[in-house]
């Protein structure tokens, strides 16, 4: 009898065991599964510092036209993090923009994407934020935005215009992996809130869905499927390549806020999750800019040598002579993407031409690649192309120098009817186009001001009124 009851308790023992195996298990497939999920959204590229920040532990500067945001520490830090957060705390937070003190978050942070997300995968990632990231005790700077942008209350009156909190829903008349790229598009991956236009108010142009705007200083192109403004004439396998290496010979190459995306983000996601971007992308509704007249990749198939009319321009004890958009783009440019524009063997100093940086109508990302330089690391691939603008170490060009060059490069290697002025160069120095809502910031606080006047001056007209018909 003991030996029965000695090996149902050993049974029941091993059978515990099992069980507790079982759950760490399944929680560490949880936590792994919230890492993939993070990874698609990105949330590295925003909430840890490049210059030396630790994972996750936020104090980011992001310059946004409405002012300066600082990105908060997303560790488990109790003090100092998300390590209070409950996951329904956490899913607000990220799917609705509202912190749990009932303050609401900007829309620097995608939430207007994110709330497309599944419930599984918000609470993956929950899981792994929590459990599969090291807290970082580390305090960030507070977000500081001028009257009236930092009365976060108004946020509540935008997001009833723009967001758009129902949950994603499969189209049960496409196929699988059309379903998983629209949820990794326009969820997850927040694709859209940078290649979609905005409004007036900041808000997605919905009717222009990834038909290209600004981010700061660069522009995020129409990746709709038109053949002309978007990426309808780039194959699959091409879109697939640029998200997973940051450049496509004959296309694109990822620079700014794109090359984060590739670096933190794309590079790590499983082929299928590619594809699949790939292939909705492809199938996407197509938006033409009615400005363009051919795709961006297909301008400058013609060679020009900009050595051919330099030599012995000046005799050779001249000083002064890198003057002018050719002789600068031979002095900085062309060691490395060739006097002839076709760029290194490799491509890792890609060509001029057949390139959408100086095939688009919006010149601004071939301006800003030569003022802030290209820093992207994929795999064991570092691309580095030093910038022209301030703390260069090469040389720090003027606004005119760095129109000339993008003028010699426009009509000879790309879209020759595209011209860029010095003021343009400035505008993107400054850190990219000033909205018209930020524009007016300065008269908001004394139009609020006279307004209250009015008013107040209003109703005391109507009560005088009132009490001059009692007294008759």
């Amino acid at each position: 009898m003991k030996k029965i009851v000695s090996v149902a308790l050993l049974g029941l023992v091993l059978s515990g065991f099992s069980m507790l195996a079982t759950a760490q298990e399944s929680q560490l497939d949880l936590i792994a599964r919230g890492k993939l999920v993070a990874t698609a959204a990105d949330c590295q590229a925003c909430h840890t510092n490049p210059e030396g920040g630790r994972a996750f532990a936020g104090d980011y500067p992001i310059h946004s036209p409405m002012g300066t945001i600082y990105t908060t520490n997303i560790t488990p830090s109790k003090q100092f993090g998300i390590g209070n957060y409950t996951l329904q705390q956490f899913s607000r937070a990220v799917r609705e923009g509202v912190r749990p003190d009932g303050a609401n978050l900007y829309p620097a942070m995608p939430y207007t994407s994110y709330s497309h997300m599944s419930d599984e995968d918000v609470q993956a990632m929950y899981a792994y934020f929590q459990l599969g990231v090291k807290p970082v005790e580390q305090p960030t700077k507070q977000t500081a935005l001028p009257f009236p942008f930092n009365m976060r209350i108004a946020m509540a009156g935008w997001n009833m215009m723009y967001l758009d909190n129902s949950a994603f829903k499969p189209d049960p008349t496409r196929s699988d992996e059309w379903n998983r790229g629209a949820y990794l598009v326009n969820g997850a991956g927040h694709c859209d809130t940078c290649h979609t236009p905005r409004n007036l108010m900041m808000g997605s142009e919905t009717s222009k869905p990834l038909a290209g705007g600004m981010v700061g200083p660069w522009y995020a192109p129409n990746i709709s499927s038109d053949p002309v403004s978007g990426i309808g004439n780039w194959s699959q396998a091409q879109l697939v390549e640029y998200m997973k290496t940051g450049r496509t010979s004959g296309k694109n190459q990822a620079a700014g806020p794109m090359a984060e995306a590739v670096q933190n983000s794309l590079q790590y996601l499983p082929d299928s999750d590619l594809e699949a971007i790939a292939f909705y992308l492809k199938n996407a509704p197509a938006v033409r800019d009615p400005a363009d007249v051919q795709a961006a990749d297909s301008f400058g198939s013609r060679q020009v040598n900009v050595e051919e009319g330099l030599r012995g321009a000046h005799p050779s004890n001249a000083n002064h002579t890198i003057t002018g958009g050719a002789a600068l783009f031979s002095g900085y440019c062309a060691s490395c993407h060739q006097p002839d524009g076709g760029g290194s063997k490799n491509q890792a100093y890609p060509s001029l031409y057949n390139n959408t940086a100086t095939g688009l109508t919006n010149a601004s990302n071939l301006i800003s690649t030569m003022l802030y330089g290209v820093d992207r690391q994929v795999g064991n691939e570092h691309v580095l192309m030093p910038k022209f603008g301030e703390g260069s170490y090469v040389a720090q060009l003027t606004d005119q120098q760095i129109a000339d060059i993008s003028n010699y490069v426009l009509s000879n290697f790309g879209n020759p009817q595209v011209q860029v002025a010095p003021l343009d160069v400035a505008v993107l120095r400054a850190g990219g186009p000033v909205t018209l809502l930020a524009k007016l910031q300065p008269y908001m606080a004394p139009a609020m001001v006279i307004g209250i006047v009015v008013v107040l001056a209003l109703i005391f007209w109507l009560i005088r009124r009132r009490r001059t018909r009692h007294r008759q």
